[in-house]
């Protein structure tokens, strides 16, 4: 692999290998990577967006409701945004390939912004339409298509080859703190400030964002690719580029066996209501919900154990088979807390795919690349889960929601070991 590509002036810290850390410094996230002043920007601007977007997802939908009182109208919202973030997460991959990332993020993280502004100009002014929300929301998940493929390419151009599966834990552990804090503190603030209040927050909180992005230096494209057409030639010339090497096809194979298969959250309510309802439906039903995040924060902030590993080929496969076998164990699990624990261990396992399978992305693949690779990433995180929720749930349907559970579960397991049976280009592929 060629890692010249990954060079950046503004890096101040040599790229050579660290010595091995000691005692619990073995353990702890590997924070390599916060030492490149580019990168700590970036990273730093995330953690805003993090929390900042929970609240926003979770203010929306309570004001739908308010509105409509009917949890269709939710779910119609929850499509309002898929289907812009998905278009424009392909065609924003694309972009990313030909323009300045920098002048992409700025741009983008705007519109974001910009977007949190409409929401609380709406919300003060009593306006209670909902058409104007689900059209807002499609106009700020277009924004997020657009921006996330540049951010997470950008993030080879920052740090050195090594530490791209350590940055990777280090964004992956605030998104998924975001997750866990975000719905939390939108909850308490709601009661006390109320919707528009929490809307101006998050708008105001990216402000900091878009500061953080005008600091980072400039991401023009490299070899002289600048100015090409971002059009439907270059989307397919990225699925091309996939089809063609099998370590990226298998990676994102990978999570889509994880989540499809084995994403059980569809049935947590009727698990909760059914085979938890002993210690509380409404506690179940949090715990089972906080299970995954909680145990991918854990395996974040535990990631010095695994970050710096070689064989990332390896350790997807690992993490895959581990999440199967974990979400198996959920299912067998007539206990909460013991459905907690296996919940959390799947988390874990989640955690370690990501960053694997980040760092494949990034390093296996061209710079002139890496904005389509992360557009399709982008899609295939936030269409995975969705697709499992159908499959589960009309599973869970018809052979009731343990059996679901299991079945998906153990299917992640024979499938991933297929694969990677099969087709060794992942299991060589080491950085």
């Amino acid at each position: 692999m060629d890692t010249s590509e990954t060079g950046n002036t503004d890096i101040d810290v040599p790229a050579a290998e660290a010595p091995p850390r000691r005692g619990w410094r073995h353990w702890a996230m590997d924070t390599r990577p916060l030492r490149v002043p580019a990168y700590r920007r970036l990273w730093s601007s995330t953690i805003v967006t993090a929390v900042g977007s929970q609240l926003t997802a979770v203010a929306v939908p309570k004001q739908i409701y308010d509105i409509t009182h009917s949890s269709a109208w939710v779910g119609y919202a929850s499509l309002a945004g898929l289907v812009p973030m998905v278009a424009f997460a392909l065609w924003g991959g694309a972009v990313a390939d030909t323009v300045d990332r920098r002048k992409l993020l700025l741009v983008t993280n705007t519109g974001i912004a910009v977007t949190s502004l409409l929401f609380w100009a709406q919300a003060v002014t009593g306006l209670d339409s909902v058409v104007v929300l689900m059209v807002l929301l499609a106009l700020q998940q277009a924004f997020f298509g657009l921006n996330a493929p540049a951010r997470n390419a950008s993030i080879a151009r920052l740090v050195p080859a090594e530490q791209l599966a350590a940055a990777n834990a280090l964004g992956s552990t605030v998104t998924q703190t975001g997750l866990v804090a975000g719905p939390l503190l939108a909850g308490a603030l709601i009661p006390v400030i109320g919707l528009p209040e929490l809307y101006l927050a998050d708008a105001v909180a990216l402000c900091a964002t878009v500061w953080a992005v005008f600091r980072l230096p400039a991401l023009p494209p490299l070899g002289g690719t600048s100015g090409r057409r971002a059009g439907l030639r270059a989307i397919a010339a990225g699925f091309r580029y996939i089809a063609g090497h099998k370590v990226l096809l298998l990676s994102f194979l990978a999570d889509i066996v994880a989540m499809v298969f084995g994403m059980p959250r569809a049935l947590f309510p009727q698990l909760a209501a059914e085979t938890y309802d002993s210690w509380g439906e409404g506690l179940a039903l949090g715990v089972l919900f906080a299970g995954i995040p909680v145990g991918a924060v854990l395996g974040g902030l535990f990631s010095g154990v695994f970050s710096r590993a070689r064989r990332h080929g390896w350790m997807v496969i690992g993490a895959v088979v581990g999440w199967g076998v974990a979400v198996t164990g959920f299912a067998l699990s007539g206990n909460l807390w013991l459905a907690l624990a296996f919940l959390a261990a799947a988390g874990v396992a989640d955690m370690v795919s990501m960053v694997f399978r980040g760092a494949i992305l990034l390093s296996a693949a061209t710079d002139e690349m890496r904005g389509r690779m992360q557009g399709v990433f982008t899609v295939v995180v936030a269409g995975g889960p969705r697709l499992a929720d159908v499959l589960h749930g009309t599973a869970g349907s018809a052979f009731g929601p343990r059996a679901a559970v299991a079945g998906g579960g153990a299917l992640v397991v024979v499938v991933m070991l297929t694969l990677a049976l099969s087709v060794p280009a992942l299991r060589r592929y080491r950085i």
